[in-house]
């Protein structure tokens, strides 16, 4: 059996659950089964979206980020259900469990999906053995389906998982990336959304395969470091190892502001905290990452130290989003004291591309508004400095202040302290 498996390099499965909020409530209610069924936010209104639904709704045309009015005029025995996240996160971890017991080597990147390493796992049976085993194990003690890509590294395993849905097992090695990937086009490469397949469009790439072929300075002059990940994806090369422990890491990215005096004001403290909060989101932009919960931290006139954080449902790089979270923080917990230091912290920061953001219809569409004036945002503070423009800031109020962007030490270190 060992035989079957590389002597070199490594066996990597993409197991990606098939509709799975959907499936669960399916589970949870057998009465739903072979039903259209839909898991929406803001249920009773008429503006709330569509986070996902089951296959037989799909065949009517019902997809996600839909407007639920839209999805019930395509299918009008839709079947609303709010989202339970205390269902769905017992079901993860039964999943997971399930994942565990073939290997230790295991990495969740959201609720419903994760990377499986078993190149040592030939005495259980060949690659597509165990991930048949997997796929029924899941289907017949949780009652989950799922699809599973097959593959050397990562990124073809996760390309692979989108191949074949519901219950799909797909293979895909490297010497199937011209005949496969390079005919596709390149806004279809996971890691390139519709903006990024439009800059590469306007200098003639194309496909996937365009991309593989093109010089990698120019796609690097282009998309910066990012442009030289999605070189190499496109030559099906990715280097990343599966990660247990990476859920487990404590990454954070965040900014502080010590003012030169104390402050009462509520106006400038909130001016501070919307100019950290972009701050930030332009830092988690930078680094392609998002952040799944935000923390603010208040130093009072006598330097005691608060902190207060809010896990998010949709993990996040926009700096109005931040801020919203931040600000109804401050607003919660500041007891109207002098205020000498404000911080603002992006924390548990995953890679963007494997971030699993469940949309509804507020951040779907502050997302959609707001890329152009970040991005231009951005462009001008590379080219004119940091200071050149802020967004939400009254210059005439404005203190001057110290920054600190070096700003996990001293929070964990306050942290320690509590």
């Amino acid at each position: 059996m060992k035989a079957l498996y590389p002597k070199q390099g490594r066996v990597i499965f993409h197991v990606d659950m098939n509709s799975f909020y959907a499936s669960v409530e399916a589970t949870f209610d057998p009465s739903l089964r072979g039903k259209p069924i839909a898991v929406a936010g803001n249920v009773e209104e008429r503006k709330g979206i569509i986070i996902t639904c089951s296959y037989e709704a799909r065949a009517y045309g019902v997809k996600t980020t839909m407007p639920l009015w839209e999805a019930k005029r395509l299918c009008p025995g839709l079947i609303i259900l709010p989202p339970n996240f205390d269902r769905y996160r017992a079901a993860s971890k039964e999943m997971f469990e399930i994942l565990r017991s073939i290997t230790e080597l295991v990495e969740p990147v959201s609720i419903d999906e994760g990377y499986v390493d078993i190149t040592q796992c030939y005495e259980q049976g060949t690659p597509l053995e165990i991930a048949e085993l997997i796929q029924k194990r899941l289907l017949k003690e949780l009652g989950l389906p799922c699809s599973i890509g097959i593959a050397p590294n990562k990124f073809l395993a996760k390309t692979a998982s989108d191949f074949k849905k519901p219950l799909g097992i797909t293979i895909l090695r490297k010497r199937d990336v011209q005949s496969v990937l390079w005919p596709k086009k390149v806004v279809e490469m996971h890691g390139i959304g519709n903006k990024t397949a439009e800059k590469l469009n306007e200098i003639g790439i194309h496909t996937i395969g365009d991309l593989a072929m093109s010089s990698i300075g120019i796609v690097k002059e282009l998309l910066g470091i990012n442009g030289q990940k999605l070189h190499e994806r496109a030559n099906g090369m990715d280097e990343r190892e599966v990660d247990p422990l990476a859920i487990y890491d404590v990454k954070t990215v965040g900014n502080s502001s010590t003012l030169p005096e104390d402050t009462q004001e509520e106006g400038v403290l909130l001016d501070v905290l919307a100019r950290l909060s972009d701050k930030v989101a332009l830092r988690l932009k930078g680094k392609q990452v998002v952040a799944k919960s935000i923390t603010i931290q208040i130093k009072n006139s006598n330097w005691k130290m608060m902190t207060r954080s809010k896990q998010l449902t949709n993990p996040t790089d926009v700096g109005k989003e931040i801020f919203a979270i931040a600000r109804q923080l401050f607003l919660s917990n500041w007891k109207q004291d002098p205020v000498r230091l404000l911080g603002v912290i992006a924390q548990e920061v995953v890679a963007k591309e494997d971030a699993h953001k469940q949309l509804d219809l507020f951040s779907y569409e502050i997302d959609a508004k707001d890329e152009p004036i970040l991005s231009t945002l951005t462009k001008i503070q590379e080219k004119f400095g940091k200071h050149s423009i802020v967004r939400g800031v009254s210059q005439n109020k404005m203190p001057t202040f110290k920054e600190d962007t070096s700003f996990t030490k001293d929070f964990l270190q306050e942290r320690k302290k509590e």
